[in-house]
């Protein structure tokens, strides 16, 4: 079945959009990810970083919709070639909302709401076991482990530090194959695998996180990771909040 985000929200300036788990927010156009050379040797770090990213070349990402379906977008951006119109992401195994600029003076100006931490974003992830503290702040710098698309709490053996927090708050404790926690968790910082990276950190990997999860005991075919609503001031004023239901596979899995 072909991958598609729905539109659940347009206006002249922006499209708040709901994103398929499975579906790349973007591309890579680093050359050896999206055309590896046939010199590498199959154990090179190119190839591995490849292999854990799990690039398809030809498959449709959301910037590939957004040209063909709002071609405004095209010179819209930091890095338009790669990202048109898009000021965050989502990773390609979690689902949900996602906010994307139709013009520069849109794209301006929600950057500056998420640098200025004026956007709100909330997720759910269903955790393995029941969290000690149901409600908290996880404030510890992530950095990249070398060789590797992997994220660390663990700094001395990564690179690229960056101050990283993450709020959440537990709201069901679940007894399905063992004990598993639905946890709200809104990341007041935006960096590559956040809430996966926090949540491991304190010992409640997100459920079929391949990346950072230790196993998957109910055989999700994906994380257990949707971000359920984005809420920010338009410029006109008014408050946007817009929230997306859990997707069939997440929801039938809590029962």
């Amino acid at each position: 079945m072909k991958l598609e985000p729905q539109i659940i929200y347009k206006d002249p300036d922006f499209l708040i959009l709901n994103k398929p788990a499975g579906m790349l927010t973007h591309g890579i156009r680093n050359p050896h990810f999206a055309q590896p050379s046939p010199r590498l040797r199959p154990a090179s770090k190119a190839s591995r970083v490849r292999r854990e990213v799990g690039i398809r070349n030809d498959e449709l990402t959301v910037a590939d919709w957004l040209l063909k379906n709002f071609p405004e977008v095209k010179n819209v951006g930091d890095d338009p070639k790669e990202r048109p119109g898009i000021v965050h992401r989502l990773d390609r195994d979690t689902s949900g909302v996602l906010a994307v600029a139709r013009n520069q003076k849109a794209f301006d100006y929600l950057k500056n709401l998420f640098q200025t931490h004026q956007v709100k974003k909330t997720y759910l992830a269903l955790v393995c076991g029941w969290l000690k503290e149901k409600e908290g702040i996880i404030e510890k710098p992530i950095g990249i482990l070398s060789g590797s698309v992997k994220r660390s709490v663990h700094l001395k053996a990564a690179r690229m530090i960056k101050e990283a927090k993450t709020k959440y708050k537990v709201k069901q404790e679940l007894m399905l194959q063992g004990k598993f926690s639905l946890v709200e968790v809104e990341p007041t910082t935006g960096r590559t695998h956040q809430i996966g990276v926090h949540l491991n950190s304190i010992g409640h990997p997100i459920v079929g996180d391949k990346l950072y999860g230790r196993k998957n005991p109910l055989n999700l075919s994906r994380q257990f990771l949707h971000a359920d609503s984005i809420e920010f001031t338009l410029p006109s004023g008014s408050q946007l909040k817009i929230g997306v239901d859990l997707p069939e596979e997440l929801s039938t899995a809590l029962h």
